[in-house]
């Protein structure tokens, strides 16, 4: 079952909110963006893939090790591909926490190696085991496969966690954008399934809803890093043309789900100033009436992925002390609670 439609706009759409004046500073010195259509996704992926980060910079001067291992995919599917990397003083059996990360690019492009801005910087100060994954990507791999290559790597993860110098216990899944949007539907079949349900679940800027009839959705068309035209082709993308069509399963749109009871705690952030604005505040309003816990943040001026485009305004640092400090709590009290 899923949740009911959200109600069509029909008033004229009122004006935006103002972008944050060092992150508007940043977006008129890029110039105009294009949207993202089904044509250029050849090119977005091989400028993304352009900007991966290369080992020097994962190693962040030698306190952190990485590796890759392929396991085991979907029963029918290919083998997932994970880059695991920890403190380079960890060795197998030091019960670090675990942060399983999926990347984001608009379901479309990205890799394993495209961490969230902030991951490299948790998995150093709070010493943590982060695994990211290699899902496949839409439209030559809609849904549900993306979600299945994550779902696969996350049983990999939770049972091979120990050999690899973290704890199953204390494993939070963390997402950005379209990763957000996953993470969450890999919650949802966790939950459902009977799997390794993560402990928490860290849904930054996520793309929930295929729907695409939010205000936020509207003001923001044609602005910004994200608009309307950009989100559609990566919806269509993942749901191999089906997107806002009445059949979409919730573990691939999230806010589609009807119960989300039984999930983990949340935290979930958005910019006041970006597409996902509205669906990310509804999703955090309807986990609180199913009685999870849940700190919901929106940035004031933030457009998608400000922290990423802006790493030194106040803005993005505000958002990474929140983060961590969320985050910090989390990893406390589940080491209290063991």
């Amino acid at each position: 079952m899923t949740s009911p439609e959200p109600r069509s706009l029909t008033a004229a759409v009122p004006p935006p909110v103002p972008f944050d004046p060092e992150v508007a500073a940043v977006l008129e010195a890029l110039g105009e963006q294009p949207p993202l259509t089904p044509g250029a996704i050849p090119e977005v992926r091989a400028a993304v893939a352009a900007g991966a980060p290369g080992d020097d910079a994962l190693r962040c001067g030698g306190d952190l090790t990485w590796e890759e291992r392929t396991v085991s995919g979907a029963p029918g599917g290919p083998e997932v591909t994970l880059l695991i990397g920890r403190p380079a003083d960890a060795g197998p059996g030091a019960g670090l926490p675990v942060l399983y990360h999926l990347h984001g690019g608009g379901m479309v492009a990205g890799g394993r190696r495209h961490l969230a801005p902030d991951v490299l910087t948790w998995t150093r100060s709070l010493r943590t085991v982060t695994v990211s994954v290699e899902y496949r990507l839409a439209p030559e791999h809609p849904h549900p496969a993306p979600l299945e290559d994550c779902y696969a790597g996350l049983v990999w993860t939770a049972r091979h966690a120990a050999d690899l110098g973290g704890d199953p216990e204390r494993l939070v899944v963390v997402g950005a954008s379209a990763g957000g949007g996953l993470a969450a539907g890999l919650t949802l079949l966790a939950r459902d399934r009977g799997g390794p349900v993560p402990a928490a679940q860290m849904l930054l800027s996520p793309m929930l809803d295929d729907r695409d009839r939010t205000c936020s959705g509207r003001q923001m068309e044609g602005l910004g890093m994200w608009d309307r035209v950009s989100n559609a082709t990566a919806w269509n993308a993942l749901l191999d043309g089906n997107a806002g069509g009445a059949d979409v399963s919730p573990y691939a749109a999230p806010a589609r789900a009807r119960d989300l009871s039984g999930l983990p705690p949340a935290y979930l952030d958005a910019g006041s100033a970006e597409t996902f604005r509205d669906e990310t505040v509804a999703y955090a309003g309807r986990l609180w009436q199913c009685g999870v816990p849940c700190e919901l943040h929106v940035w004031p001026g933030g457009c998608h992925g400000f922290d990423g485009l802006a790493p030194d305004s106040r803005l993005a640092h505000r958002a990474r002390r929140a983060r961590r400090a969320w985050l910090g709590d989390v990893l406390d009290a589940l080491s209290a609670g063991r």
